[in-house]
């Protein structure tokens, strides 16, 4: 499994974890050299008076120091590093279930902020509650030293790890339904801000801002409330434990001290105790302090466990370019969280070299059918066919390269004007870019820019005109000539000129063998349409040639005056329509 395959993000993660987990004994095990330090020198040096037993231990301590230091900084780099492996590994397939969630029938509104999740496991990593979890285990080991030195002593160690253990408790009681909904409450702000963001003009034109002002500042203040609850208790608990575990350690203290007197123990196994009593429940501290982003990595880890853990769908197998016919077989097709059809049972058959029309009013699924054959929705029963092969049986790279889109609502994005046109390639072909721009008309458009092809175009392409854009988009569906181009309302803000450069590439697509289809709310748009199928409540009412349809059309009763307007219009430009119409 290569790079960014789903399985591969945990695959290594438990030999890892084994790594840090012996790393984690040495350095748990070499933390008990400062108290024997201290039994040592309480009880030998200084009734021994011996400088030299003195310099010896002191050599020695320091030297274990060192070694413990350095293993504990591997840890911590190794935990570090194991984080960024899972980001680096997992983030392609956890951005590929970005894109596909908009797109689901059932969408994951969790998808939505996955690669904030992906961020926040790797923080976790990179923090000190994790390293304290690895600690945790040593506890038990720590209060048997305890024992050792004195039953007494233990049971005082004990019962305040008992007391610690319950705090925590509390905190992930209180804490993970604090965090679960400050979680929630900031999802649903970002959401509400980048969808202002996205229609600011809209906005600012209809004098939203105080209406939305004052949704998102709800929000907010709901977002924050849970958030200070949330830090309160863990800030609390937190602050707590520090206490507790600080009076514990003079508890031990006292209770030696009362032992030494009845010389139960010695003076330095008393300080001893305390001091590795102490170090033993500070990892239950440490992740006290630490819980919120313990409560936020699991919630993260679990939101995208299916997509770190899951299993790997096999890529299908590479097939010949499409060169021949597009089929669509009973095609019945949802949106995504509907169960109302937008297209039933459609079926055509298109032949290379050939430009069909799709015509049909607003709501008939015009839109639905371009989305279809392009593989951006599926369909729920029925297939869609490029030479007798599925779509789903084409890797979705290569089919993409056989496919040119133009959607209704164009979308570019804030990269150079090359970039854009050769849909984001890291190393675009300057020949075909060139090519398509040629294609759409806006080749000299684009040499007049500052910096030519190199040009940022802004989000959004906000340095063009509207048709400026149509026609920046219209060069990308063609970048590469692709065998099937599926435009949808492609003459939306297009001039005189570029309905021009419009006719001229779709008789491009024509002449080379490949297959357009025009999505159009008026016949004049489709006007060198070789064939034409009309759209009614989400069926194709009609398809076959244009002469065909348009008579067809004439032949109904009551349809002589519109088979007139479209024949007008189809001998026409689109811009003349109503002025047919009005003719008619």
């Amino acid at each position: 499994m290569g790079i960014g395959s789903p399985r591969s993000a945990f695959a290594g993660l438990r030999r890892g974890f084994v790594a840090i987990a012996l790393f984690s004994a040495v350095v748990n095990i070499l933390m008990l050299a400062g108290p024997l330090y201290m039994l040592q020198v309480y009880d030998r040096v200084l009734t021994s008076h011996s400088v030299p037993t003195l310099v010896a231990l002191s050599v020695l301590l320091a030297g274990l120091y060192v070694v413990m230091g350095t293993l504990d900084a591997i840890r911590s780099r190794a935990l570090v590093k194991i984080g960024h492996s899972i980001d680096l590994t997992a983030a392609p397939s956890v951005f590929a279930r970005v894109l596909r969630e908009p797109l689901s029938k059932n969408p994951d509104p969790a998808s939505r902020r996955a690669l904030s999740d992906l961020d926040q496991i790797r923080q976790f990593f990179s923090g000190a509650g994790l390293a304290a979890l690895f600690d945790l285990p040593w506890i038990p080991i720590y209060l048997a030293i305890v024992y050792l030195i004195h039953p007494v002593l233990g049971l005082v160690a004990t019962g305040g790890a008992l007391v610690l253990v319950a705090i925590a408790t509390f905190t992930n009681h209180r804490a993970r339904r604090l965090a679960a909904a400050a979680s929630a409450a900031g999802a649903e702000r970002a959401a509400l801000a980048e969808a202002a963001r996205r229609n600011a003009d809209v906005i600012a034109g209809l004098g939203m801002e105080g209406a939305l002002g004052a949704r998102f500042a709800a929000l907010n203040d709901r977002f924050l409330g849970a958030s200070a609850r949330a830090s309160e208790v863990v800030g609390t608990a937190g602050v707590v434990t520090k206490v507790c575990r600080l009076a514990l350690q003079s508890a031990v203290l006292g209770t030696g001290a009362y032992l030494a007197i009845d010389g139960a123990v010695t003076g330095g196994a008393m300080i001893a105790a305390a001091i590795i009593m102490a170090r033993g429940l500070q990892p239950i501290e440490t992740v006290v302090q630490h819980w919120r982003s313990l409560l936020s990595a699991r919630a993260a880890y679990r939101n995208l466990k299916d997509e770190l853990t899951g299993t790997s769908v096999p890529e299908p197998m590479q097939l010949p370019p499409p060169a021949r016919a597009l089929r669509v077989d009973r095609v019945t097709v949802l949106a995504p969280e509907s169960r109302t059809p937008l297209v039933l049972d459609a079926s055509l058959s298109v032949s290379a070299g050939s430009i069909v029309g799709v015509i049909g009013a607003s709501g008939s699924g015009k839109s639905t059918v371009a989305r279809t054959l392009v593989g951006a929705w599926t369909p729920v029963r029925g297939r869609v066919m490029l030479d007798c092969a599925p779509l789903d049986q084409w890797p979705r790279a290569d089919l993409a390269r056989h496919i040119g889109y133009l959607p209704q609502d164009v979308e570019l994005f804030d990269a150079s004007v090359a970039e854009n046109i050769a849909r984001m390639e890291a190393s675009p072909d300057a020949e075909a870019v060139i090519a398509a721009a040629r294609s759409a008309g806006i080749h000299e458009r684009v040499l007049s820019l500052p910096e030519g092809y190199q040009t940022r175009i802004g989000e959004c392409g906000s340095i063009l005109s509207a048709g400026q854009r149509q026609r920046l988009a219209l060069a990308r569906a063609l970048y590469r000539d692709p065998f099937l181009v599926v435009l949808d309302e492609p003459n939306a803000n297009l001039d005189a000129e570029g309905e021009a450069a419009l006719v001229a590439a779709l008789e491009a697509v024509r002449r080379r063998g490949g297959i357009a289809v025009v999505i159009a709310h008026r016949p004049g748009a489709v006007r060198v349409a070789d064939q034409i199928a009309i759209m009614e409540a989400g069926r194709i009412a009609r398809f076959g040639a244009r002469e065909e349809i348009l008579g067809a059309r004439a032949a109904r009763p009551g349809g002589r005056r519109a088979a007139k307007a479209a024949s007008l219009a189809v001998a026409n430009d689109a811009t003349d329509v109503k002025a047919a119409e009005e003719r008619a």
